[in-house]
């Protein structure tokens, strides 16, 4: 099933326009202190199994997970995913994200004013993962998905499919994830049928063994070789003094930054199991939105994580340019430690009294 979704999903993206981008956005901060794409790590972090659904088990049942982001403007996004696990059924999730980008003014091309718009996206989505055997877990999202801008709306549903392999003893993890498989169902404008932003992710994590250190890999954008342009439009492209001609870089050149592009790179340091601090620095996001002016830090991210007895709460931060550098914070509750918790406090009071 997972490779007859990869074969159909290099079909379904022949032709047509991508839509509904919001469902890049990261649904944690922890994911998107590591470079906003797909972690894959096997612990009870409910906030990385809204992208990567291969790994939704038991661990995370009854949590819940949330995060508000300030994203560019006065535009912010929200999220929230609650898990559980049937005994008989298995385990599965179901989330939400809404992003609101503010109220505008409407008017007509002569000017005059029509009165305020909304403009927004609605995400919502049911999840399901499944152990196959104590290394290997598959998961799948099924995605609704509701746009409004002013007048126009769209409808549309997306798909993503994911498997991962753990080893416990190595402390190693990898998924492969095929995402936003889908399409517009009511478009924006007649005749023009649009696609979600389709993807094929894969990422793997390690924690070293006598260090307090967990690396991660991601690559993305897989069933694609070229992501940069070096077209006569490109803006960082330098032009000879004598000839007036453009300078293009060299093939080696264009080929490392082009293979690099679909890199994301991070750490996590560990220090106790209660806390953790992330770094990453992803290189597509740094070519795309770097100035000639002067150095920036588009592309890189970071952020921490505290987890006390079954609350998690997560910060991140991530460069875009100069001015533009959203804020994540993350908030998880786990009720069934939560619940244990209290009664172990009953417990020891009456104790006490006794």
């Amino acid at each position: 099933m997972f490779l007859l979704v990869v074969a159909l999903s290099g079909v379904a993206q022949t032709g047509g326009r991508m839509i509904y981008n919001f469902l890049n956005f990261s649904y944690s901060s922890r994911q998107m202190a590591l470079g906003g794409n797909l972690i894959s790590v096997y612990d009870d972090d409910a906030s990385l199994i809204g992208m990567n659904p291969s790994y939704i088990g038991e661990r995370h049942s009854n949590t819940l997970s949330m995060n508000i982001t300030d994203y560019f403007a006065n535009s912010c996004y929200t999220s929230g995913l609650y898990s559980y696990t049937f005994p008989k059924a298995g385990s599965f999730t179901a989330s939400m994200m809404h992003v609101g980008y503010g109220k505008f003014q409407g008017a007509t091309e002569e000017g005059v004013e029509t009165g305020p718009f909304y403009a927004g996206d609605f995400a919502l989505a049911l999840g399901w993962g499944r152990e196959l055997s104590p290394n290997f877990t598959i998961g799948a999202n099924w995605k609704l998905v509701y746009c409004t801008y002013e007048r126009y709306s769209s409808f549309g549903m997306a798909v993503d499919v994911a498997g991962s392999y753990h080893h416990p003893d190595k402390q190693l993890s990898l998924t492969l994830l095929v995402k936003n498989v889908g399409s517009e169902m009511k478009t924006f404008a007649p005749g023009k049928v649009g696609l979600p932003p389709f993807d094929i992710q894969f990422a793997l994590s390690q924690r070293l063994k006598h260090v307090p250190i967990r690396y991660h890999i991601s690559l993305h954008d897989l069933y694609r070789w070229n992501m940069n342009y070096y077209g006569k439009d490109n803006p960082f492209l330098e032009t000879d003094a004598f000839t007036n001609e453009l300078i293009y870089p060299s093939k080696a050149a264009q080929f490392f930054d082009n293979f690099f592009r679909h890199f994301v790179f991070g750490i996590e340091i560990e220090p106790s199991k209660y806390f953790s601090l992330q770094f990453a620095y992803n290189h597509n996001i740094h070519q795309e939105m770097k100035v000639t002016a002067r150095r920036s830090l588009a592309g890189f991210s970071y952020g921490f994580n505290i987890q006390v007895k079954g609350i998690y709460l997560g910060f991140a931060r991530l460069h875009y340019a100069p001015g533009a550098t959203p804020n994540c914070f993350n908030l998880g509750l786990n009720f069934g430690e939560l619940s244990q918790l209290h009664q172990n406090h009953k417990m020891k009071k009456l104790q006490r009294g006794s």
